[in-house]
């Protein structure tokens, strides 16, 4: 399998993912604004939708989108535990919690970044994250993940969001069980080593 990848970006969570799965892999980088992979290929003739995280089966096959590449991750070592069976009550909460990060907080960050939005418009996304993050850290306050004790797949992605707030100006202590979440998956044998091999930390 190749993940083509931006660092950083949401394509860290399915290479987390990877890492913590075992999965034989190998990453490429792709610089989203020239849309070329680092080898020189055209980026937009392997993914029209032209973002990462986008990942290539070995039969040439191509998925996009985070939480469908993660689940599809999950269910080729089903073993690892990180989602639950297909069709299993552990999977459908899973799902939410996909769900809940790739809409309510995956996206509110978009406007953070985008310079044309003025920092009134930026505030009003910041305090929407900070409603959502308060909610989180009531939920962190008796769950070391988001699914009890175990890690799941979720886990990489709401790291990875995680990841870009003191990039925007917010600070995670505001919420002490949301920062320690994030320094308990941060030191993650396997977090590191997706997180090394992207270059982000040595």
């Amino acid at each position: 399998m190749k993940l083509y990848i931006a660092p950083g970006a949401c394509s860290l969570s399915p290479h987390i993912v990877l890492c913590e799965a075992g999965i034989a892999h190998s990453i490429e980088k792709v610089d989203l604004k020239a849309r070329k992979t680092e080898s020189g290929a055209d980026f937009s003739a392997i993914n029209p939708k032209g973002y990462v995280p986008t990942l290539q089966l070995d039969d040439g096959s191509i998925l996009t989108e985070g939480p469908v590449i993660v689940q599809y991750l999950a269910d080729q070592k089903p073993d690892a535990g990180l989602a639950g069976k297909a069709g299993s009550k552990e999977r459908y909460k899973v799902q939410e919690w996909l769900n809940f990060i790739s809409t309510e907080l995956h996206k509110q960050y978009s406007p953070l970044f985008n310079p044309v939005f003025d920092a009134t418009t930026k505030k009003f996304f910041a305090d929407k994250l900070g409603g959502r993050y308060a909610w989180l850290n009531t939920h962190f306050a008796t769950n070391p993940y988001l699914m009890g004790s175990d890690f799941c797949v979720a886990d990489a992605y709401l790291f990875t969001v995680l990841n870009w707030a003191p990039r925007v100006n917010i600070d995670l202590s505001q919420w002490p069980n949301v920062q320690a979440y994030h320094a308990r998956v941060a030191a993650r044998p396997k977090v590191q080593e997706a997180m090394r091999a992207e270059g982000l930390i040595k």
